[in-house]
């Protein structure tokens, strides 16, 4: 752990500007990291059911088997999240089980209808909570932040959505424009689910801020004198601008119009 003399204290020489790994070294940290780590898990968790649940709705046999060991893997996903956890010597299933019924909403809202519907909500949908997740883990300490990036950046399910979607929507006009309708009405419940987060979790509130903070945009040069670097004031309206550029990006891979 990063230690800071007070200031004024004898031989004391505060640093101009704390790195993201110190601001995570501070008191509230630890329950921050393994606030995130949880709501990681618990995304896992729900993505496991959900490849179960794809698996069994598959329209053939090649794709239940693709996606049953798809659901195998963010299985292991989530264990190496929860080890992360107790590593920090926390409950694994007590984080977990906080965020129980994070995405219950969003899923009753966002019925698929069709096999595209689910295989572009899987991608569009459940994909903005997991690029939230990737820009709260900048402000973790160094091994979690590792952890978090690498269990995200898995996207082999993503590449299989992206496969089938691209193929199905290049000679139907019909099928894209009702893809396009439905990857608005996607992005616009899940950023409704980050909104809830942010103002029911105060601890991802911090680590966004922090990783905003830790961005080379605010350099010593801005912050000489001071211990921390402060978070940009408008830190969450640029946290929804990435967000939804990054499903634009998504939609534009598909060639529909976001």
């Amino acid at each position: 752990m990063t230690t800071h003399a007070r200031p004024g204290a004898t031989g004391a020489t505060p640093s101009p500007v704390a790195t993201s790994a110190e601001h995570a070294a501070g008191p509230d940290a630890q329950p921050d990291a393994i606030e995130l780590l949880g709501l990681v898990a618990q995304l896992e968790d729900v993505a496991f059911a959900r490849l179960a649940a794809d698996a069994a709705e598959a329209p053939s046999t090649e794709q239940r088997l693709e996606l049953s060991r798809f659901a195998a893997a963010a299985v292991e996903r989530r264990e190496r999240v929860l080890a992360r956890i107790a590593e920090l010597g926390a409950d694994p299933v007590a984080a977990l089980r906080q965020f129980d019924h994070v995405l219950d909403d969003f899923d009753a809202r966002t019925q698929p209808s069709t096999w595209w519907e689910r295989l572009l909500k899987a991608y569009v949908g459940y994909g903005v909570a997991d690029d939230f997740c990737r820009l709260a883990a900048e402000g973790l300490d160094p091994e979690s932040r590792r952890v978090v990036l690498e269990v995200l950046d898995d996207a082999s399910h993503a590449e299989l959505a992206v496969a089938e979607l691209d193929a199905a929507g290049a000679d139907d006009g019909v099928l894209s424009a009702r893809l396009a309708l439905w990857g608005r009405r996607l992005v616009g419940e899940a950023l409704g689910v980050v909104q809830r987060l942010l103002v029911q979790r105060p601890g991802l509130v911090r680590l966004v801020n922090e990783g905003a903070a830790a961005e080379p945009a605010a350099g010593p040069e801005q912050n000489a004198g001071t211990d921390v670097v402060a978070a940009p004031a408008n830190a969450p309206t640029k946290l929804f601008g990435e967000l939804t550029a990054q499903h634009t990006r998504r939609m534009s891979r598909l060639g529909l119009t976001a």
